[in-house]
């Protein structure tokens, strides 16, 4: 029975620290770029992008499909350096959790 409330502590734990991970998810943010600068985009961790800025000097109209590859490029890199980061944190709030043998990792790892 001391297991089953070792148990049930371990897992009010990991809740507790689940929901302040999703909390840092949602503040940390990432940048990503293409063009070597020219295009950045920063998101949070969790993907909700919060700022893009495009250098004026390629807003030219013969170049706009030039410009969509770039925002692109930069919102790709942007994601996955966000994904970098969930991995981090959600791997820092699971912090030596042991499960059972054969249970799935709730982080995808």
């Amino acid at each position: 029975m001391t297991d089953f409330m070792k148990i049930m502590k371990q897992a009010k734990e990991l809740q507790s620290k689940m929901g302040e991970a999703q909390a840092r998810l949602e503040s940390e943010e990432v940048t990503g770029e293409s063009g070597a600068g020219l295009v950045t985009v920063t998101m949070t961790a969790k993907g909700e992008m919060r700022r893009l800025s495009i250098d004026p000097s390629i807003l030219v109209p013969s170049e706009v499909t030039v410009v969509e590859d770039l925002i692109i490029a930069a919102h790709n890199d942007a994601r996955r350096r966000a994904e970098d980061v969930q991995k981090k944190i959600m791997a820092e709030a699971a912090g030596g959790l042991q499960l059972p043998p054969g249970m799935p990792s709730p982080f995808g790892g």
